[in-house]
């Protein structure tokens, strides 16, 4: 093959590469944004709580698992991470539950338990519906906890509904920052589905807040939090945990954190 020939081919074949990575990032992005959706059935037996079940104004029955609290306390309204389930959060319920305060957890479309198949505007859908359900059975005001890409969702709800507080466990500003930055060669604004872009909606969370986050994540960094933090409206408070990542933030001291924060609203402080 002649240099000249070679010089044409391979533009050619490095521009056919580039694209065929685009499509697969394209199409393959829920997959890689909501590891935790399968269609796996909710355990026959809740590891904590009860099992409930929440309709959506859209037609999805969302898999809760719920613990009641006490007359007169508040209840917290919990959305994880994409990766996790309902049944880890049997510490936070006991915790919490300690206290007299009542946790929910919602399963997202498409996770274990749950109809549907996730998105961006389905979670955040799922997230009103949640806060809605639990209403009525709260007489000292919700709290809403997101956690990872449940932080979106938690801005979300806060924004459009009366939550008593906002606890913010490693929050983004944006999916879309995020993915910008660690994908830099991509055109992620012109590719991704589901942004969340909590930026546009924090200045409308008047609400309590408490942000926490560990200086040592690597998924979600802790600038990405931080800049959130600093453009959200008081009140507000962020504590950082210096000694821990993504997945190692649930900790004594962080759920010591959230049940204070929780508490502290009862009382009105």
């Amino acid at each position: 093959m002649s240099t000249t020939k070679l010089l044409l081919i391979l533009p050619l074949a490095a521009v056919l590469t580039y694209l065929v990575v685009l499509g697969l990032v394209y199409f393959s992005q829920r997959t890689l944004l909501y590891p935790g959706a399968t269609p796996t059935a909710a355990p026959n037996l809740a590891s904590w709580g009860d099992n409930v079940s929440v309709k959506t104004p859209d037609g999805e029955t969302l898999h809760g698992l719920y613990s009641q609290g006490k007359p007169g306390k508040p209840g917290v309204l919990l959305f994880f991470g994409n990766g996790d389930r309902l049944d880890n959060y049997g510490f936070l319920a006991q915790a919490l539950a300690a206290r007299g305060i009542g946790l929910l957890a919602i399963s997202y479309r498409g996770y274990p338990g749950s109809t549907g198949s996730p998105s961006e505007d389905g979670l955040l859908t799922d997230g009103i519906a949640a806060f809605d359900w639990l209403t009525p059975r709260i007489n000292r005001g919700i709290v809403v906890l997101g956690r990872s890409l449940g932080t979106g969702i938690a801005v979300n709800t806060a924004a459009q509904r009366p939550a008593s507080g906002v606890i913010l466990i490693s929050p983004y500003l944006s999916v879309l920052s995020v993915a910008e930055a660690r994908y830099p060669l991509l055109p992620v604004a012109l590719l991704l589905k589901d942004p969340f872009r909590s930026d546009l909606q924090i200045a409308t969370v008047k609400q309590p807040k408490l942000f926490i986050h560990g200086r040592l994540d690597d998924s979600i960094p802790l600038s990405s939090g931080e800049a959130l933090y600093h453009i959200a409206p008081e009140p507000k408070q962020m504590r950082i945990d210096e000694h821990s990542g993504h997945n190692d933030i649930w900790n004594d001291n962080t759920v010591s954190e959230v049940v204070k924060f929780v508490d502290a609203l009862t009382r009105g402080t």
